[in-house]
């Protein structure tokens, strides 16, 4: 029989009492069976839907833990790292850290987060006053390793959330540089939680893990049975006057839409403004300020839509978020599951619609197979998909009709013309309509005469018959090139000056 309540899982009354006021009083499933075993010490392999809890699933019982070695002391020796939290993106980094904070706030532990897209030197002085839990993103973790800002050689326990996006994102080769830096399996204790497993999640299981408990508190790929599910048929042209309907008809106002790529979420997201719509975009290429501000600006309701890639996929706790919407049908069916898991948290209610395209219809079906289960096809209530059709490509009614050419039809025939000699007039004669213009100077010519009145051009040699040579003339050659023509100043060979007379040897 598991837990009805905090009180019953034997956490310590500091914690109970930030729980409560966090507003949490009834431990979820993967709670109540997690946090026993992770106290017991126990290496746990947690399975679970995102959005039922996970974090505070291995944060309570961390803390738990580390409680007793908590101190003031303002050395960052007193305070290494004793827990270590591996997760795939800033996002869910930053969440996680937040979460650890609030439930250690009467307590003297300290935690810190780590991660890229900002300068490491804002992160290296925290970290080296000394943190006893460290939630970090691969990358950065690395980079603070090869700064000697970070030491792991006492950690106690290693924490690996979302681990199938550790593998999507390719970070296994991060991870398993960290974990030669940590402790052996045996004398540390290891935690790894993910929404859906595979093999190659598996063989890592083997390697991070000793003696695990399996802890599923759902089927394995299943989403949360709290979202309701349905797909439109879609042309891709029409996909955005579908999007702008259902935010105008339904007056939503947080909406986010997943696309495949971020070229995609930034042109989607520039479109929806230009047609009314409050949007903001988050993708890999905007720095980590620019995707904080859009995610606080979305949480507080400021935002109509917000256009994500897959790096939003994970770890978004969003209260009561009212529509998930696949504007683009993801490649991978897995992170179809984590799409629409940002809706529908903590037993809520959801909605998740995908637009599917001609060109889609195979995604769908792995999708479908993956949940084992068909996703409803229903037809959008009060859209004309060829009104969208036209707007995405951009109708013409502002601008104006374009004017077209007469066609050949509506041309007078050629009988019913007017002759040619009554609709022209006569052009007049050249010599009355225009000046007569000089001859234009063959630039040939000026360029030899140029070359004529360069002093240094040789003088013409004199002829046979003026010298006085009886000799046979030259044997006639083959002219070469520039024959009979001056030759340029700088291309010409002067002539050696005589050599002095020599004096005769005195006697």
């Amino acid at each position: 029989m598991h837990a009805t309540s905090f009180d019953e899982l034997g956490l310590r009354p500091e914690l109970l009492r930030a729980v409560a006021e966090a507003g949490y009083t009834v431990p979820t499933p993967i709670q109540a069976q997690a946090i026993p075993v992770i106290m017991a010490g126990r290496d746990v392999m947690g399975g679970a839907q995102t959005g039922t809890g996970k974090t505070a699933g291995f944060a309570l019982p961390i803390l738990e833990k580390l409680a007793p070695m908590a101190n003031s002391s303002p050395s960052p020796a007193r305070h290494p790292v004793r827990a270590l939290i591996l997760t795939p993106t800033r996002e869910l980094a930053i969440q996680v850290e937040e979460a650890v904070r609030t439930y250690a706030k009467y307590t003297n532990l300290r935690s810190t987060v780590v991660y890229g897209g900002v300068d490491i030197k804002q992160q290296l002085a925290i970290v080296r006053a000394g943190v006893e839990i460290l939630v970090a993103t691969p990358g950065r973790l690395l980079d603070h390793i090869e700064h000697k800002s970070v030491y792991l050689g006492q950690v106690e326990i290693f924490v690996l959330d979302e681990a199938d996006r550790m593998l999507d994102m390719g970070f296994i080769p991060d991870i398993k540089r960290i974990m030669a830096l940590l402790p052996v399996t045996a004398k540390r204790q290891n935690l790894l939680f993910s929404a859906t497993f595979s093999g190659e999640i598996k063989k890592l299981a083997d390697a991070l893990l000793n003696a695990p408990q399996l802890i599923e508190v759902a089927k394995r790929n299943t989403a949360a049975e709290t979202v309701s599910q349905c797909a439109y048929r879609v042309a891709s042209e029409a996909k955005r006057g579908l999007l702008e309907h259902l935010v105008r008809s339904r007056n939503l106002n947080q909406v986010l839409c997943f696309v495949r790529t971020k070229h995609g979420a930034s042109r989607l997201a520039r479109q929806l403004e230009k047609d009314g719509l409050i949007t903001s975009a988050i993708h890999g290429d905007k720095d980590q300020k620019a995707r904080l501000e859009a995610l606080e600006a979305f949480k507080a309701g400021k935002l109509q839509v917000l256009v994500a890639t897959d790096v939003a996929a994970r770890g978004l706790d969003i209260d009561d978020l009212p529509l998930v919407v696949n504007y683009e049908m993801p490649y991978v069916p897995e992170d179809y599951i984590h799409r629409i898991g940002r809706t529908g948290r903590a037993g809520a209610a959801g909605e998740a619609i995908s637009f599917v395209a001609p060109d889609e219809e195979r995604l769908l079906s792995e999708i479908e197979r993956l949940l084992k289960k068909a996703v409803p096809i229903v037809v959008p209530e009060g859209f004309d998909p060829a009104a969208g059709s036209r707007r995405d490509h951009g109708e013409r009614s502002e601008r104006g009709p374009r004017h077209a050419r007469p066609t050949h039809e509506a041309r007078a025939p050629r009988a019913e013309r007017a002759p040619r000699d009554e609709t022209r007039a006569e052009r007049p004669p050249r010599d009355e309509t225009r000046a007569e213009r000089p001859p234009r100077e063959d630039p040939r010519i000026a360029r030899e005469l140029a070359y004529a009145l360069n002093p240094d051009q040789p003088l013409p040699e004199p002829s046979a018959a003026a010298s006085g040579d009886t000799r046979s003339p030259p044997r006639p050659t083959r002219p070469g090139f520039g024959h009979g023509r001056p030759v340029p100043a700088l291309l010409m060979k002067r002539a050696t000056p005589p050599a002095p007379p020599a004096e005769p040897d005195s006697a």
